[in-house]
């Protein structure tokens, strides 16, 4: 599961941006980074995917601080890190 990013060489924008999950591209042309962050996001929520073990708490984070969805159940993780950022 990840986000990738074609650019030719020397050019600053990307060619194409898209997400693969499990080996196969399920998203291109999507822009920026910033949105095939979101596509991911939705398709993880959508498909009721599982967090890659990696990034569990980057996706916890985003999901619960920065969303504030279901932001009353948090890891001890992301309790602290809540604390630290907002005290």
């Amino acid at each position: 599961m990840g986000i990738y990013t074609i650019r030719r060489e020397g050019v600053q924008e990307a060619e194409d941006v898209g997400v693969v999950i499990e080996g196969t591209t399920v998203m291109n042309n999507l822009g920026s980074v910033i949105m095939a962050f979101i596509v991911l996001f939705g398709l993880i929520y959508a498909l009721d995917l599982s967090y890659p073990n990696d990034l569990k708490y980057t996706f916890e984070f985003c999901q619960k601080i920065l969303m504030n969805l279901d932001g009353q159940r948090l890891s001890t993780k992301m309790e602290q890190m809540k604390l630290k950022m907002f005290a």
